[in-house]
């Protein structure tokens, strides 16, 4: 009888698994849409609207192909020609794979400094303004080093673009940075993986920053938050505060059961049960990187603090290496981190879209104070989509701006 029982237990379970990596597989590279947003195709701006500015979000761009073939490079000049002036772009982190930008001599030099000189030819090339800013990886992964490492790369940019605005904030500093793009919307710059970096940092006017307490960042946040409520301010970091991929905690029935594709793909060990043990830590506890570590989970509570306090808000990140986003509190919060890679995401949950595939967000500011945010993806050789537009969503995110404060 017990044998029987474990029997159909086995089943069952198989079973289960089975139906779970089948639906899994089935909505894998597939868009997800909130219920109410199933008609996008639909939803256009006004004809009397008239496009201001349009800034491209593209999250880890690190492993880009130096040949001129790469797809997310591509379709980024595509968007270029169609905003030929009034555009910014801004490459969201982890700009250089495996370790950023190294010294000269080391064996990951010569790739790396191939892959951000062409997102450094992308950006020469184009009419508009180009931003950096620097994610953990460019940190050397927040190890020893890792300072020295990201002012390696800083200063390269800089030095290329002939512009002191082009890498934010600057030094390595926490911010926030500021940058008014058009009339009614403002640019804020935070670097985020400051607050996870485990090796030195910067601090203090000794290494060019501001303040001495760390506390000074979250009080000149706040007022500029509080200074320029009558705007629409985009929040751009590396960190997302809220994701449904890998750093949430979200993770496949496959890594479940193969753990060792962390480590290498082509580790395809079944290791059923205690192979949910490398997940389960990771959702409770985190490395570094991950939104459930002590040092993340901190600085997300504190960010989000601030951010509930307004409502014209949009915050970009990277990180996650997939298309997300999320409707929190009448604020906005983006993942455009498919700018090389892709990775496994969550659809539902507090998300209203999600997509696993290369790609980034555009923003489309409009003279009546609309702002429209696009998903486009690129076309690879592997993808079998008939869908010919790069636009796979469109919606308008709606805020509440404030009265613009009398001069006296």
């Amino acid at each position: 009888m017990l044998l029987y029982f474990i029997i159909v237990i086995a089943v069952l379970g198989t079973v289960y698994l089975l139906f779970s990596y089948l639906q899994e597989l089935k909505y894998r590279r597939k868009p997800y849409y909130k219920l109410s947003d199933v008609g996008w195709r639909t939803c256009h701006p006004g004809a009397d609207s008239t496009k201001v500015h349009s800034i491209a979000f593209v999250g880890d761009p690190g492993a880009v192909a130096t040949d001129g073939t790469d797809p997310v490079l591509n379709l980024l000049q595509q968007w270029q020609k169609e905003n030929d002036k009034e555009g910014t772009i801004i490459f969201l982190g982890d700009n250089i794979y495996p370790v950023g930008l190294p010294a000269e001599g080391h064996r990951h030099y010569t790739l790396a400094k191939e892959r951000l000189d062409q997102l450094l030819i992308t950006i020469k090339n184009y009419a508009g303004k180009g931003i950096f800013l620097s994610g953990n990886h460019d940190w050397n992964k927040g190890r020893a080093g890792g300072y020295a490492q990201m002012l390696r790369q800083e200063q390269y940019v800089v030095n290329a673009l002939q512009d002191e605005e082009s890498y934010l904030p600057r030094n390595g500093c926490p911010g926030p940075t500021t940058l008014q793009l058009a009339d009614g919307l403002l640019l804020l710059v935070i670097n985020t993986q400051w607050w996870v970096q485990r090796a030195e940092k910067p601090i203090g006017q000794k290494d060019g920053c501001p303040y001495n307490d760390i506390e000074d960042f979250f009080v000149e946040l706040n007022s500029i938050l509080r200074q320029n409520k009558h705007q629409r301010i985009l929040v751009a970091a590396h960190h997302p505060l809220y994701s449904n991929a890998q750093h949430g905690g979200k993770f496949t029935l496959r890594q479940h059961i193969f753990p060792l594709t962390a480590a290498h793909k082509r580790f395809l060990i079944p290791l059923p049960i205690f192979g949910s043990l490398y997940p389960f830590y990771r959702k409770m506890f985190g490395a570094y990187e991950d939104m459930s570590h002590r040092k993340y989970k901190r600085m997300r509570k504190r960010l989000l603090r601030i951010f509930h306090r307004y409502s014209n808000i949009i915050y970009l990140a990277g990180h996650d290496h997939n298309l997300q986003h999320f409707e929190v509190r009448q604020n906005h919060y983006i993942v455009s981190g498919a700018g090389s890679k892709t990775s496994f995401v969550k659809k539902g949950g507090k998300a209203t879209f999600t997509l696993e595939q290369l790609g980034f967000f555009v923003l489309d500011y409009y003279d009546d104070g609309k702002v429209w945010m696009e998903v486009r993806v690129a076309k690879t050789n592997t993808d079998a989509s008939t869908e010919t537009s790069p636009v796979v969503f469109r919606k308008e995110l709606k805020s509440i701006l404030q009265p613009e404060p009398t001069k006296v």
